[in-house]
């Protein structure tokens, strides 16, 4: 869905630029078909699972699939289905103006995170209030751990950092900080972010993959015998990619933790917890589940783990 309000909003922009009223109107009212005909099949998706977890039979569950079972009989759905995230809500997050560069931007640990040229003030406040839940103590979504963190002069590799979250919250104990992110719209605001901090951080515009070719490049590739201590990687499924990717540096890195998305694809959790204690590293899974719609092919029960979490010392 981030995806197709990004190219919608690309779009308008673009159609109000060039073409006159009556086209503009249609163009919206396409627009609006295609969001209600998406928002019926989720709603039908998320209506089904939520009767699903109601029924279950309460007394043959393990204890975090009872907390969802509880949480659901007097909830709507929700990816994070938990109580911790009512404390969380949009509308109580101030957002500011860099009137300089025209860009919003919101205090993150006291140290500013910019969006995008472009966006709205509530598209700020909801983007960031769902980073808050993912990344809250409770949440499946959580990258660290108390056993697997950034350490004082670790090197980072945040793959997939979009707005840089993780790398903003890691920057000032972290030595040196690559950020890696394919996605065009995020690079200005990641270059205006980490302005204060540019003598460590490199960015590069690429999508870390297990091929180099074009906008792709293996990490192996890219490192090329360079150091590495931590890894995190949030790349919509291509995450068993990466580790096809990076075998020399996993292998000749004798201290390396790292964090990885497992919800993207089905078997995600199972293959890259088996990949990574083939490579000597033990892991650990995030707390809780996440449901997880997006994917066409999601079954019962629906859940999904969210990160795995690896060291190897």
């Amino acid at each position: 869905m981030a995806k197709f309000q990004k190219i919608m909003r690309k779009l308008r922009t673009f159609v109000k630029k060039l073409t006159p009223y009556g086209i503009i109107e249609y163009c919206n009212r396409k627009e609006n078909a295609v969001k209600r005909t998406t928002r019926r099949s989720r709603n039908r998706k998320q209506k089904e699972i939520v009767n699903y977890f109601r029924t279950l039979d309460k007394n043959n569950q393990e204890p975090e699939v009872l907390e969802i079972i509880n949480y659901l009989q007097n909830n709507p759905f929700s990816v994070f289905p938990y109580d911790y995230t009512k404390k969380y809500i949009p509308d109580n997050i101030d957002v500011f103006t860099d009137k300089k560069y025209n860009m919003l931007y919101v205090l993150h640990e006291n140290k500013r995170m910019y969006f995008p040229k472009g966006w709205e003030e509530d598209e700020v406040q909801n983007y960031y209030n769902r980073l808050l839940i993912e990344q809250d103590a409770d949440s499946p979504h959580r990258y660290e751990s108390d056993s697997i963190r950034v350490n004082n002069r670790d090197i980072l590799a945040d793959i997939g950092a979009a707005e840089g979250i993780f790398a903003l919250a890691n920057i000032e104990k972290s030595e040196k900080v690559y950020l890696f992110e394919c996605d065009n719209d995020w690079i200005k605001a990641l270059e205006k972010t980490f302005e204060p901090w540019k003598e460590k951080i490199t960015l590069v515009n690429k999508f870390v993959s297990d091929h180099t070719k074009g906008n792709s490049i293996t990490l192996d590739d890219y490192l090329n015998g360079k150091d590495i201590n931590f890894i995190k990687a949030d790349i919509e499924g291509d995450e068993t990619r990466l580790l096809k990717g990076a075998k020399k540096t996993l292998a000749r890195m004798e201290k390396l933790q790292m964090v990885l998305c497992t919800y993207h694809k089905e078997k995600d959790a199972e293959e890259l917890q088996q990949e990574l204690t083939r490579q000597n590293f033990r892991t650990e899974f995030s707390k809780r589940y996440m449901l997880f719609i997006y994917d066409p092919e999601l079954q019962k029960p629906y859940l999904r783990r969210g990160i795995v979490r690896a060291s190897k010392f």
